[in-house]
């Protein structure tokens, strides 16, 4: 029986295949390939990362009947609304589970709309659809102003991932994602996924890059009170983050968090404030477009949690310190040409609160069938809650159009 369930599998695993003949909404507007700022999907090559700081859009050319002539000068209407739709599917393999074989077809179904408003102002949303079999809901969604008063400044204002400024996890080649990014240690709300707030970015000619944000530092939660109010106490979070390149294989990063949340009652009349740090480098080694090495690691304090629930009961968890980070390694053998490219990656945390706890070390092969259509094979060693090293094997497909 086990020799026919993993025949069946690697026969799944090879033969998943899911046509389409048409590019996402930027492509379509420029009438552009993907490649010309991905490789593979989604992720950004130098050129698409360009083009999103810039708004989403090409400065030297002009994209034809995007916008409805109304003869109205300060109008920006839209001829066609820019949608796109991003399908993931996989079948999976998990000897941590009971149930061993699964088929995650679709995993995530992703709407998705940008682009410009004005020649400054632009957006960005994306709805899931789909994720993990229920309605997510809304992650990114944001408007971005360029050259504030005419400096080298851009502001974005909504929801976006903290972590943005870092690697962006949702543009990640792998099914396995940057743990180190969503660990929230006790009943803490803040970690660098996502979250509502502002966000300035300066970049200059020599390589530097400066980003500032102040954010509510309760991630995705709902609106409450009276006021309709998402962010449930008085205080924001204050994050930082300085970049430099350094010569043309080179970028080396420092990235700060500085931030203070009410935490909930867990004892009547308690009102404990915990004290949030995060520090950490970041770094990026290429050798052109064939290899890049990412690194990140992070250390967290949290200087007072409250209570962390354990087997026992409840324990009081007070200056609970939290570390890890992520090492991925991409190769594209012909550089934007390649059909296939091959990664491993590590993540690793380490927390007083031991449900945190994380190892795993990840091989991720693709290959591009087509521009928007991308097949992946992938296999992660990983510690399990008990202790011991467990396998998972996921293979599927990306897709957008």
């Amino acid at each position: 029986m086990k020799k026919i369930t993993f025949l069946l599998t690697v026969v799944l695993l090879v033969g998943i295949y899911l046509p389409a003949d048409a590019i996402p909404s930027f492509g379509r507007k420029y009438q552009l390939s993907c490649q010309v700022c991905h490789n593979p999907i989604p992720r950004l090559k130098p050129f698409g990362d360009e083009f999103v700081k810039n708004g989403f859009r090409l400065l030297d050319q002009e994209a034809p009947r995007y916008i409805i002539p109304t003869g109205d000068p300060t109008l920006s209407l839209l001829r066609e609304l820019p949608l796109s739709v991003r399908i993931d599917g996989f079948v999976k393999v998990d000897q941590n589970m009971s149930q061993k074989t699964d088929f995650a077809a679709p995993y995530i179904v992703k709407l998705m709309s940008g682009g410009e408003l004005s020649p400054k102002l632009s957006y960005y949303f994306y709805f899931y659809f789909d994720e993990n079999g229920h309605v997510a809901g809304v992650e990114d969604a944001f408007l971005m102003y360029r050259s504030v008063f005419g400096s080298k400044i851009d502001v974005m204002l909504g929801q976006f991932a903290v972590s943005d400024p870092l690697y962006k996890a949702e543009i990640r080649l792998t099914l396995n994602d940057y743990h180190i990014y969503k660990a929230k240690p006790g009943f803490s709300s803040v970690n660098l996924s996502y979250d509502k707030g502002i966000m300035l970015v300066y970049a200059n000619d020599a390589g530097t890059d400066v980003v500032l944000q102040v954010v509510n530092g309760k991630g995705l939660n709902e609106a409450g009170g009276s006021g309709k109010f998402f962010d449930h106490d008085k205080y924001k979070n204050l994050v930082a983050r300085v970049s430099q390149d350094i010569g043309d294989n080179f970028r080396l990063g420092l990235f700060g968090y500085l931030g203070k949340e009410l935490m909930p009652p867990l004892l009547a009349g308690s009102d404990v404030v915990n004290k949030v740090v995060y520090w950490g480098p970041d770094a990026t080694l290429s050798f052109g477009d064939k290899l890049e090495l990412n690194l990140q690691y992070l250390f967290r304090t949290d200087s007072d949690l409250g209570y962390l629930a354990s087997q026992s009961g409840y324990v009081f968890l007070p200056d609970a310190k939290t570390q890890g980070g992520l090492a991925e390694l991409i190769f594209m053998p012909k550089g934007d040409e390649s059909k296939w490219y091959a990664m491993g990656m590590v993540n690793y945390v380490k927390s007083d609160d031991p449900d945190l706890n994380h190892t795993s070390f990840t091989a991720h092969f693709g290959y591009t069938l087509r521009r928007n259509i991308r097949l992946v094979s992938e296999y992660t060693l990983f510690e399990n809650s008990e202790g011991k090293m467990k396998n998972r094997l996921s293979s599927g497909f990306v897709i957008a159009f």
